[in-house]
C-alpha cells in the first residue's frame, strides 16, 4: 500500500511541471500567432491608407500622386521607413499606382 502511494505521489510530482510546461507553450505560440496576425493587419492599412491618399489626390486635382514623397508631402501619409519598404509605381497620371508595402 505504502509502495502504491509513493508511486503515485511521484506521478503527480512529474504530471504537474509537465501539465504546467505544456500551458506554458501553447501560451507562447498563442502569442506568437497574435503578433504575427498584428503585423499583418499593419501591413494591409498602410497599404489601404496609401491608396486612399492616391483617390483623394485623383478627386481634388486629377492625376495620381507622381511619387510617394508627393502623397507625404501633400497628403499627410506617414510611414515608418524603418519598419517598412513602399514600393510605388506610377505608370501614367490617370492609372492607379502600383503600390506594394513589405517589412523590413
Amino acid at each position: 500500500m505504502r509502495r502504491k502511494r509513493n508511486v503515485w505521489n511521484l506521478l503527480k510530482g512529474l504530471l504537474v511541471p509537465c501539465a504546467a510546461g505544456a500551458v506554458l507553450l501553447w501560451f507562447a505560440a498563442a502569442l506568437d500567432g497574435l503578433q504575427d496576425g498584428q503585423e499583418a493587419e499593419d501591413i494591409r492599412q498602410l497599404e489601404e491608407a496609401l491608396r486612399r491618399g492616391c483617390v483623394a489626390c485623383y478627386a481634388a486635382e486629377g492625376i495620381y500622386p507622381p511619387s510617394l514623397e508627393y502623397l507625404k508631402d501633400y497628403y499627410g501619409i506617414q510611414v515608418n521607413e524603418e519598419r517598412y519598404t513602399v514600393y510605388y509605381d506610377a505608370f501614367a497620371e490617370n492609372l492607379m499606382p502600383s503600390i506594394t508595402v513589405l517589412e523590413n
